[in-house]
């Protein structure tokens, strides 16, 4: 069995590999990246956060835990709302927004936060699939992985 600490560099090495991902996909295969999309990668370093936290701290194993574990859970909240965007008939797609840039300049930090969490029709938009899964289902199923780990490590003896 791996220890706690390799257990939290495995999900640090993770959630870097899932950013390297998304920007791959951004950068090279021109994937233009939704406000559902930009939050899932704000939980995803999050989650990747407190993973280095806990390997570098070496202590507080079960806190930490608890705080991968709500962290990719969040963001497998914000999948599972952009999964079902991605699923509703076009007729009730919801309208598409500015670029992310332009709420930030043109809005106050909170109503562009509340934008960015409530998504558009651009969420809507299955742009890349992999065995039939979407870029959000995938990464849902990441996210669960990821809070299954965490919660490993709040249950595992010292």
């Amino acid at each position: 069995m791996p220890t706690a600490r390799q257990t939290n560099l495995f999900i640090f090495l993770v959630c870097n590999g899932l950013i390297l991902a998304a920007l791959y996909m951004q950068n090279v295969m021109e994937l233009k990246p939704c406000y559902l999309c930009i939050t899932q990668r704000g939980f995803i370093i999050l989650t990747g956060t407190f993973s280095l936290l806990a390997f570098l701290h070496n202590y507080g194993i079960k806190v930490y835990g608890g705080l991968i574990t709500l962290s990719a859970l969040a963001g497998g909240f914000f999948s599972g709302k952009q999964i079902w965007l991605q699923s509703l008939p076009e007729d009730q797609v919801p309208a598409c927004g500015p670029p992310v840039e332009y709420l930030f300049d043109a809005f106050n930090f909170s109503d562009a936060l509340s934008m960015l969490f409530r998504g558009d029709g651009n969420c809507a938009e299955v742009q890349w699939t992999l065995l039939n899964l979407s870029i959000p289902a995938w990464t849902l199923l990441c996210f669960l992985g990821l809070a299954a780990l965490g919660l490993w490590q709040m249950i595992r003896k010292s």
